[in-house]
């Protein structure tokens, strides 16, 4: 900083040290200003502008670009006046630089990396890393936490899978309960339907239905559901079969918890004489193969790759290998035509679907000839339910798959169907069932995985009638996002997929739409305490 005086003493002028830029001038009148006054100026500017100066290279250092009080619009303006520049970008793209020379360098194996972004500060403070350390070490943390984060997000999956595929202990508790009063009680033990009523089984003038389970909760539900939904409840029949273990207990249940008007039969497996090994091969090597039954019950994380698959991916294969595709009792739908001689149209229904509305409807369904009844699932645009097709069961890498069918055909669901048993009795639907199953068991079942659904749709091509989609609505087991408008008023919710609303992994806010169809106050539910949650 610079003093300059006139010659006449007139003036006083204030310049930069390099004498370019004047800060201040002052102009003294001649004939009024005395020596006094003068030097009293002079010691005043001397006393402000060194804090002038000061608070200026305070604003330059500290970068401060925005304020808020009227006392900061010198700390402000100062820089400005001063030509003086904010380099905050220029640390920004130097910061970049050394983050992009990070990003493909090796990580040292003893690295040792905080737990904690605050233990990462302190350690920064303490050890003085420069730029480059510490960004190493961030890209280090990053990659650690995306490790445990993908590692328990697979363990969350692993452990959802074995909670759908375990029996919960109020179920089992029942099953129990109930085979024990079947031995002791003989009401528990009394002809399902009554003699009296054994004709009606094969009237088709009655609406037959036609439920294949071992959970005699969840066949309680679906019984219950359509009859109470049912116009004319005296007009249903239901068929329930069930396996031999379950039997006892599952006559026990509808013994004792009549549907009057509706009527209940129960048979077990052992009970139908066609169901022999001799007509069914293929399923009972399905059952007897042990590498088929350890890839079903055995370790799932044994061999996957997780590193190169997306939980996503990950939670479809764990799906896939549900110990239920190896039972008899998945696969006796393709058997209805025999285990079912004397009836000519028959509604299948799945052990985890609700009956919301009337399904005598059903019945009047022009078929146009064809077998099966169902809601296709390739119209939608829900990606996990309705965007199905082909090319989502099948592997068309493999050469039978590629030459016989299109990866763009329309797939279709089960679990609500109307079938023509007349029609399909005059087809070679369950001979070309068989036939695939051999070839994947040939290819170690590298055309599809196991399911009943897959098959189907290959013995099916050509005999699948398209019925509206109110009829059935899907993915209440895995899609935790259902509209609810849509599941109140579609006929029939599926809870297919693994959260099961018996299950404690159940979604609570589409639970009630089949809890209302438990009986809680029934001494076995009770005391087995299946609560209502």
């Amino acid at each position: 900083m610079q003093l300059h005086f006139s010659p006449s003493m007139r003036s006083i002028t204030i310049s930069s040290s390099n004498g370019f830029v004047d800060l201040m001038k002052i102009k003294v009148a001649a004939r009024h200003i005395s020596y006094r006054t003068l030097f009293h100026t002079i010691l005043i500017l001397a006393f402000l502008l060194p804090f002038v100066f000061i608070l200026t290279a305070v604003v330059t250092l500290e970068g401060v670009n925005k304020c808020s009080s009227f006392g900061c619009l010198g700390r402000r303006f100062g820089p400005t006046m001063f030509r003086r520049v904010d380099h905050s970008g220029r640390l920004v793209r130097d910061f970049q630089k050394i983050l992009n020379e990070v990003k493909s360098a090796d990580i040292p194996d003893n690295l040792k990396l905080p737990d904690s972004f605050d233990q990462l500060v302190l350690e920064t403070q303490n050890n003085q890393y420069d730029a480059r350390t510490l960004a190493l070490m961030l890209r280090a943390m990053m990659e650690k936490f995306e490790r445990e984060i993908r590692e328990s997000k697979f363990a969350g999956l692993m452990n959802k899978h074995f909670a759908a595929s375990s029996v919960p202990k109020g179920i089992h508790c029942l099953s129990l309960r109930l085979t024990d009063e079947y031995s002791s009680n003989a009401h528990a033990r009394k002809q399902l339907p009554s003699p009296e009523l054994l004709p009606l089984l094969t009237d088709n003038s009655y609406h037959h239905f036609v439920l294949s389970t071992d959970n005699i909760l969840a066949a309680s539900v679906v019984v219950a559901s359509t009859v109470q939904s049912s116009l004319k409840p005296e007009k249903v029949v239901f068929h329930v079969i069930t396996d031999k273990k379950t039997y006892a207990g599952m006559h026990s249940w509808f013994a004792l918890n009549p549907v009057s008007p509706a009527i209940v039969e129960v048979k077990g497996i052992h009970q139908f004489d066609w169901l022999t090994r001799e007509n069914v091969p293929v399923l009972e090597a399905v059952e007897s193969r042990s590498s088929i039954r350890n890839y079903y019950h055995g370790n799932h994380i044994a061999g996957a790759n997780l590193s190169s698959t997306t939980p996503r991916t990950f939670a479809s294969k764990l799906q896939a290998r549900s110990p239920k595709y190896i039972s008899l009792l998945n696969h006796l739908r393709i058997y209805l035509p025999e285990l079912f001689p004397n009836l000519d149209k028959v509604v299948f229904l799945d052990d985890d679907v609700v009956i919301q509305r009337d399904l005598s409807p059903l019945w009047e369904i022009d078929l146009g000839g064809k077998v099966n009844g169902a809601v296709e699932t390739c119209k939608g645009e829900d990606d996990w339910v309705m965007s199905k097709r082909f090319k989502n069961y099948f592997n068309f890498s493999h050469p039978l798959i590629s030459e016989n069918l299109d990866p763009e055909e329309c797939a279709w669901a089960y679990g609500m169907n109307i079938f023509d048993l007349r029609a399909w009795r005059q087809t070679g639907i369950r001979e070309a069932y068989h036939a695939w199953l051999k070839e994947n068991l040939k290819s170690n079942l590298t055309m599809w995985k196991l399911g009943t659904l897959p098959p189907a749709l290959i013995a099916f091509r050509g005999h699948v009638h398209p019925i509206d989609p109110s009829w059935h609505l899907l993915g209440l087991g895995y899609q935790i996002k259902t509209d609810i408008e849509s599941v109140k008023k579609a006929a029939v919710i599926h809870y297919n997929g693994q959260s099961k609303p018996w299950l404690h992994i159940g979604f609570e806010h589409l639970r009630p739409f089949w809890t209302k169809y438990v009986n809680y106050s029934n001494d076995f539910i009770r005391n087995c305490h299946i609560l209502e949650s």
